[in-house]
């Protein structure tokens, strides 16, 4: 968060990030909205300038069509890999949002949180592949 003096206004870059909603939780969704955007990576590592200058412009879209959420703690950003040269950024709003890709996720997703630096993100992976035998062996 950047903030300036008293007499400035203060710019929030995104909305605060509470583990709690997302560590160890199932979502059900039926055709979840999402718009969908690009951003290059270089051997799968992001560039942040890339990210964070998409995900203003997703915003502003989803703003200006009034399909983003009031609360802004309740807007979902996925990030997939799919391409060591490209990660595709998922940004969750209310309906169809003008001049945006527009898609939609339905299924059953678990989610787990996890801290560390980038390179950790392998051990990461393991973790969750881990965590999602061992919920196999429960249900």
């Amino acid at each position: 968060m950047m903030t300036k003096t008293r007499e400035q206004k203060t710019e929030e870059c995104c909305p605060k990030f509470h583990p709690e909603k997302w560590d160890n939780k199932t979502f059900n969704w039926n055709n979840k909205p999402f718009i969908k955007a690009s951003v290059p990576t270089f051997f799968h590592i992001p560039y942040p300038p890339m990210i964070g200058k998409q995900l203003t412009r997703m915003m502003k879209m989803a703003e200006n069509s009034k399909m983003i959420t009031a609360n802004k703690e309740d807007v979902l950003v996925l990030f997939s890999d799919p391409h060591p040269f490209k990660s595709e950024i998922l940004l969750s709003v209310n309906g169809s949002v003008h001049d945006a890709t527009n898609t939609t996720l339905t299924g059953t997703f678990m989610s787990k949180v996890f801290d560390g630096n980038y390179n950790a993100i392998p051990k990461f992976i393991k973790e969750m592949d881990a965590h999602l035998e061992s919920k196999k062996q429960e249900g």
